[in-house]
């Protein structure tokens, strides 16, 4: 079945306007109450709510919890906290669910809801489904709770403190950050507490940027989607590296000590290979997703190690980890997870294993990241009015299959839509930088002809 209401990572749209619209919320709240609660016994059920800092997240806040009591659930909130935060304190407070209002990367327009399971893992396509469908079919309708079986909300104040205590235990006993000097910016989002206590109570000198949020300037010229901001300030510093977060925390870019960006594919890179050093790369393999540079393939292997690929969200890339049994993934993106730590994309905890490793080598980042070297890569976005069947179109079809055979085993391409917009990516590889780009122009222009809104 596909799904209407979910995406790649939730739901998620313009604030105020279908599907993230308030009446929406209080439907996916109760649906997700119904769900999480079904077969539990007679016991109180709990979910967690937690947010970004968007204006949107209050109102959306209200209609989730509204939706859950009334389907007597009880409420646990947060406030503004990571996403993997939120997936730290369901699990620890034995919640039977989590939820997220987030938007994570996009501006503040935009928000979105997304779940967790008790065990803090984000839900499996067959649970969306089910939420989807009770909404859809309005299963829920005269299902009303009354008197003493309505839920209650209950806010959790510690909620920041015992998240920065779990982040913290994630680094080496024997290791501090004295010394280190970090430009961290937190894009005005939901790290923006969080994320300088952890490196400032491990001994950095942080200079934080994007710490200052007003509901309106989240992801907006700064944090992980424009990490020149970031460099600019590690030169003008002279800082040891760079940190930026996206709005909900959950991924992270670095740049090198020279202002040099560093993405998740290199990071995995070095982590993979400092992991099979120490025989703790599970089955010496990195799950990574179809939109990963294929230098991470060729670092990997060099260590003896490989690369498995997904489907593009993080939560494919957890799915593989845990079917597989391995212990590091992540996304070019800048999602990255270490499941021996946490459940999740978390990029406070990512900073950290790599800060860990520059600790105990004594290296510099850029010497460190030159494990691996990026073959060249272009993506197109071409904005669509309908996701079609790319194989029901001919011409598209064509160019395609013309532009992989010259490129052969030398390069490849990838053509998806977007899980959250309405864009069909165009990402090519190859060893020519300037013929790749000719090459996704002419796949980007006849999916404008046949597609394009």
């Amino acid at each position: 079945m596909e799904k209407k209401l979910f995406g790649t990572d939730g739901v998620r749209g313009v604030a105020n306007i279908e599907p993230m619209t308030t009446e929406m919320a209080m439907q996916l709240g109760r649906a997700a109450a119904f769900v999480f609660k079904d077969g539990g016994g007679s016991r109180r059920h709990r979910i967690v709510i937690g947010k970004d800092t968007r204006l949107s997240g209050y109102m959306i806040e209200n209609a989730l919890v509204a939706g859950i009591c009334s389907m007597g659930v009880d409420v646990l909130l947060v406030g503004p906290l990571p996403t993997p935060g939120i997936a730290f304190i369901t699990s620890s407070m034995r919640a039977d669910a989590g939820v997220v209002i987030s938007a994570s990367h996009n501006l503040y327009q935009d928000n979105g809801i997304k779940f967790f399971s008790s065990s803090g893992y984000k839900l499996p396509d067959e649970l969306e489904l089910k939420i989807e469908d009770l909404i859809i079919n309005h299963r829920l309708d005269e299902l009303r709770p009354i008197a003493d079986e309505v839920g209650k909300a209950y806010r959790i104040s510690d909620a920041i403190g015992r998240y920065v205590v779990s982040l913290k235990d994630t680094f080496p006993k024997d290791l501090d950050l004295q010394g280190v000097r970090i430009v961290l910016d937190c894009a005005h989002g939901a790290g923006y507490k969080v994320a300088p206590a952890v490196f400032t109570e491990l001994g950095a000198e942080v200079i934080a940027i994007g710490v200052d949020p007003n509901g309106m300037n989240i992801n907006d010229g700064c944090g992980s989607m424009h990490p020149e901001v970031m460099a600019e300030k590690v030169c003008e510093y002279r800082a040891d590296l760079g940190i930026a977060l996206d709005g909900d925390a959950d991924r992270v870019i670095f740049v090198d000590e020279n202002g040099v960006e560093v993405d998740g594919d290199h990071i995995m890179a070095l982590c993979g290979t400092e992991l099979i050093k120490a025989g703790e790369l599970k089955k010496k393999t990195v799950v990574a997703t179809v939109m990963s540079n294929m230098g991470l393939d060729i670092a990997m292997k060099k260590v003896g190690g490989k690369v498995i690929r997904t489907a593009v969200g993080d939560r494919y890339v957890v799915e593989e980890m845990l079917k597989g049994g391995y212990n590091l993934g992540g996304e070019q993106s800048g999602h990255m997870i270490f499941h021996d730590h946490s459940t999740t994309g978390d990029g406070i905890l990512s900073a950290l294993q790599v800060l860990s490793i520059i600790q105990r080598s004594g290296k510099k980042l850029s010497e460190l990241a030159q494990v691996m070297t990026s073959l060249p890569q272009i993506l197109v976005n071409v904005r669509v009015r309908e996701k079609a069947d790319l194989k029901e179109i001919a011409p598209i079809k064509k160019i395609i299959a013309e532009v992989e055979s010259e490129l052969g085993d030398k390069g490849r391409v990838l053509v998806r839509y977007s899980g959250t917009e309405p864009l069909l990516r165009v990402m090519i590889e190859g060893e020519n930088q300037s013929r790749i780009e000719t090459l996704a122009n002419q796949v980007a222009e006849a999916v404008r002809e046949h597609l394009g809104a």
